[in-house]
């Protein structure tokens, strides 16, 4: 995932307070250009890095979330954090209850999409 220059501390509030990815040690020499996010016990990590704007992309993670009620609980957080703006919230989100903004089709399980607030595409699924 790539963030603009100087938004860092942006990513860190983002994927911690608001995704509940919890933050993981960078080398010392890389320690404000990197930022580093463990996704649950999986093993699996996000890793983000400065990089220039740009325009809108399709590609994205997916992350697997435990049961219908988290997804529901994550949903939330996000909207919440979506609506009540600042510099770390997310320049999209899902509204919950919505359908969501994604493509359809009974292939799809229940999921929901947001853009980060550098605007990268984030998607959530069971």
């Amino acid at each position: 995932m790539l963030v603009p220059l100087g938004t860092m501390p942006h990513a860190k509030d983002f994927y911690t307070n608001t995704l509940g990815l919890t933050s993981r040690t960078v080398p010392a020499a890389q320690k404000d250009s990197l930022a580093w996010f463990d996704i649950g016990s999986s093993g699996q990590q996000v890793h983000i890095a400065h990089g220039p704007e740009g325009e809108k992309s399709s590609r994205h993670p997916c992350f697997r979330i435990e049961s219908p009620e988290k997804l529901i609980e994550l949903r939330q957080r996000i909207w919440e954090h979506y609506e009540r703006g600042g510099e770390a919230a997310p320049r999209e989100a899902d509204k919950p209850g919505a359908v969501n903004s994604g493509s359809q089709g009974v292939e799809y399980p229940q999921r929901f999409f947001a853009r980060d607030f550098a605007g990268n595409r984030l998607e959530f699924s069971l």
